[in-house]
């Protein structure tokens, strides 16, 4: 198995065997303060957040290639983000809309509002089954 992450210091996304071994940059270039991240693996998709000058959310395969921006209109600060598997949706919560939306992770069309709230600072996001998880600071 691989880890991924962020590195939003040097504008990176890594990867890694669990060990630690075989550490390589899978995106390094286009990238602008990434966030957060999630990892559909039967498909071989990645996915992140990115809050820079242009916040959007990313698709891309798992070795880098065939980057594209899935969302990039009326999000701000997009944190944490999260697979529905069964479902094939792509849920993300922003921080700054106090919202949690939800695109198709295949093609990005479909975006709706799950939730919408005011003063909540969303900060991560996980789904489950029938449920929506978040956290708040």
């Amino acid at each position: 198995g691989n880890i991924y992450w962020t590195d939003h210091g040097f504008n990176l996304i890594e990867v890694a065997r669990l060990n630690g071994s075989f550490r390589y940059v899978i995106i390094s270039q286009g990238l602008d303060q990434p966030r957060s991240i999630a990892v559909h693996p039967e498909k071989g998709y990645l996915f992140w957040t990115e809050w820079g000058q242009t916040p959007c959310i990313g698709k891309a395969h798992l070795d880098g290639s065939e980057k594209v921006v899935l969302v990039s209109l009326g999000i701000a600060w997009p944190n944490g983000i999260s697979i529905d598997y069964e479902e094939n949706k792509l849920y993300w919560c922003d921080a700054r809309t106090d919202k949690i939306e939800r695109i198709d992770l295949e093609s990005g069309g479909h975006r709706e509002i799950v939730l919408s709230g005011s003063n909540v600072d969303m900060f991560s996001v996980a789904v489950f089954g029938a449920y929506i998880y978040w956290s708040d600071r």
